[in-house]
């Protein structure tokens, strides 16, 4: 069966949608709740000082998440003193929080098609996504793992689409929004590119086009260091000074056991699961990689209640959406030639 597709103006109306529901799920950040001050939600500090001009409140590594708090910033300049009771700051967050889920939702549906065929199936992958419990909680909150999400979906659909030479540009920005999106995307496009060489015409070119991204990236963690906080240091060096001081093995059994994970994953995993063999064995295994390089992250530094499991979501979150999709949504369900 060929594959369904969307054309441009159909994928514009369905971000312009998708951009409208995120608007109304973070809603409460704007009056209701100040997520600044709300327990689990204190990074949200930081990112708001920024948006603003100030790095005050921010860990030394978080001043240069700067993608999502200089999108931020025209709408908080635009809005403020003119949206009554709303918070301004806020605002900014949401509308660059919900540009990125928007458009981790379009790719994501358009991924989907790609792969199954099928419009209820890619379509349903989409809103669902939406309704996990990471979405409304952390992505329209404040935070700035969207961002990390969109990236990471970006580079699926360039990997998927054998689009090489526009994973430079995703791992840039990627690294612009999150710099533990820089690990995630080298883990992932590694083990997509070791599972589908014998399948690329020209498996060397792929592979320097993505090694080249990695550099890239690499480089981007530098020069944002470099002119945020006139910090001159490898990546290598900026990454091992995370050091937490748990130890590795018992934050990361910690890590299992708290309650923000599950939120996420009790029914994504183990539904998403069930039909995730539907799509490409280099998906599945990469966003596998991606999960262990969370992990090990993770552990490593120490993260706060919650870390995981945001960065977990980004790494699996939407394959496991879509093997949902394909479970509970009406469809043929069978995989293209793009499946292994």
């Amino acid at each position: 069966m060929e594959s369904f597709r969307l054309g441009p103006a159909k994928l514009a109306q369905l971000f312009v949608l998708f951009f409208a529901i995120c608007l109304g799920l973070g809603y409460p950040s704007l009056n209701r709740v100040d997520s600044r001050t709300a327990g689990g939600l204190g990074d949200v500090t930081c990112y708001a000082g920024m948006v603003v001009g100030e790095v005050a409140d921010c860990a030394s590594h978080m001043q240069f998440r700067v993608l999502t708090p200089s999108m931020a910033h025209p709408v908080y300049s635009l809005a403020k003193g003119r949206i009554g009771t709303w918070n301004p700051v806020m605002l900014g967050l949401l509308v660059a929080n919900s540009v990125f889920v928007a458009g981790t939702a379009t790719l994501l549906v358009m991924t989907i098609a790609l792969v199954v065929g099928d419009s209820a199936i890619a379509l349903g992958a989409g809103f669902l996504y939406l309704l996990n419990f990471a979405i409304p909680n952390l992505r329209l909150a404040g935070f700035v793992d969207a961002g990390q999400d969109f990236f990471l979906m970006a580079a699926t659909w360039c990997l998927l689409q054998r689009r090489w030479w526009l994973l430079s540009i995703v791992a840039a920005f990627g690294a612009l929004a999150k710099e533990s999106s820089v690990p995630l995307l080298i883990a992932f496009s590694g083990v997509w590119w070791l599972c589908e060489r014998k399948s690329i015409e020209r498996p060397t070119y792929a592979a320097l086009w993505i090694a080249g991204a990695w550099a890239i990236a690499l480089m981007t963690l530098s020069l944002v260091q470099w002119h945020v906080g006139h910090i001159a240091q490898s990546p290598l060096s900026f990454g091992l000074g995370l050091r937490g001081n748990d130890p590795l093995m018992a934050h990361f059994f910690r890590s299992l056991t708290d309650r923000n994970l599950w939120y996420i994953f009790v029914w994504l995993l183990p539904l998403g699961l069930l039909r995730a063999r539907r799509f490409p064995l280099a998906w599945r295994s990469a966003a596998a990689a991606a999960s262990v390089t969370a992990f090990a992250m993770d552990a490593y530094y120490g993260g706060a209640p919650g870390t995981i499991g945001r960065t977990l979501f980004s790494a699996i979150g939407p394959l496991l959406t879509g093997g949902i999709a394909v479970l509970v949504f009406p469809g043929n369900g069978s995989a293209t030639n793009h499946a292994s």
